[in-house]
């Protein structure tokens, strides 16, 4: 016969024949409902996770935490370009471009358009006009291209000004995206008027078998992580306006610096 599990509180083992005295009971009652606060707690973190990436169910989405960092002066009759657009298009976008009409593993939502105009098309490539667009929304695509040079020469080709918004470091890592292969090749910083591209490493790119920091920060329900996410947004995502043109410095895994642009004003 085995040792009863409140054993371990005692230092001794019990006989399951043998009474058990008022404290090891009490600790056998408080151990259960310790296991049982356990599991509703993680259960609660699971549907946290399930609710916000069901587009049926609330959840913030781009569009509420942009709004309250960034003033995109859109105007009446701007012609709107969204690239990228996935399951949230833009709010102001008049034409959306998307390269992955059908289920990607670059996003967790279907397409979705809205009525919106739409080309399915790739960011190195628009099929558009040079400065057809008087505003370009790009938001979570630079970190997935093959080649930022020409995705970011195309942004600026097609547009007069624009937004920008790609994960920082300390986003991919603290939510563990560095374990999907073939997701997010670059990291991107920005300093000023310019966006600098590095690319993962291949020791970067593993899994930190932690996933308790991404269902907190995108659960249904407060709590401390989630608050402090929401509150510091742009800690975690690189948030950038344009004009005319911005600057970049590519360097590849290897730190070498593999293409640049920088036109001084």
């Amino acid at each position: 016969m085995g040792q009863d599990p409140s054993s371990i509180f005692s230092g001794e083992p019990v006989s399951g024949k043998n009474q058990l005295n008022p404290d090891i009971k009490m600790k056998k009652i408080l151990l259960k409902f310790r296991n049982i606060f356990r599991r509703l707690f993680h259960l609660r973190q699971y549907y946290g996770w399930i609710f916000y990436t069901r587009t049926e169910l609330s959840g913030e989405k781009k569009a509420d935490y942009q709004t309250r960092f960034i003033d995109f002066s859109i105007r009446p009759g701007d012609k709107v370009l969204d690239i990228g657009s996935g399951g949230e298009p833009f709010s102001h976008a008049t034409h959306i471009v998307d390269k992955f009409p059908g289920e990607t593993h670059h996003r967790y939502n279907r397409l979705c358009t809205e009525g919106i105009p739409f080309a399915g098309a790739d960011i190195e490539h628009l099929p558009f006009r040079d400065k057809e667009f008087d505003f370009v929304y790009c938001s979570h695509v630079l970190e997935h291209v093959k080649d930022p040079e020409q995705a970011c020469e195309e942004i600026m080709r097609v547009g007069k000004r624009g937004y920008i918004e790609t994960p920082t470091r300390l986003s991919d890592i603290i939510f563990n995206f560095t374990r999907k292969p073939d997701f997010h090749r670059w990291h991107i910083s920005m300093v000023g008027n310019t966006l600098v591209f590095m690319e993962y490493q291949n020791y970067e790119q593993r899994d930190t078998e932690d996933y308790e920091y991404f269902l907190m920060a995108h659960s249904q329900w407060e709590n401390s992580i989630r608050k402090a996410y929401r509150r510091n947004k742009d800690l975690f995502s690189n948030m950038f306006l344009w004009e005319n043109r911005f600057n970049y410095y590519i360097f590849n895994k290897r730190g070498e610096l593999v293409s640049r642009r920088n036109n001084p004003r």
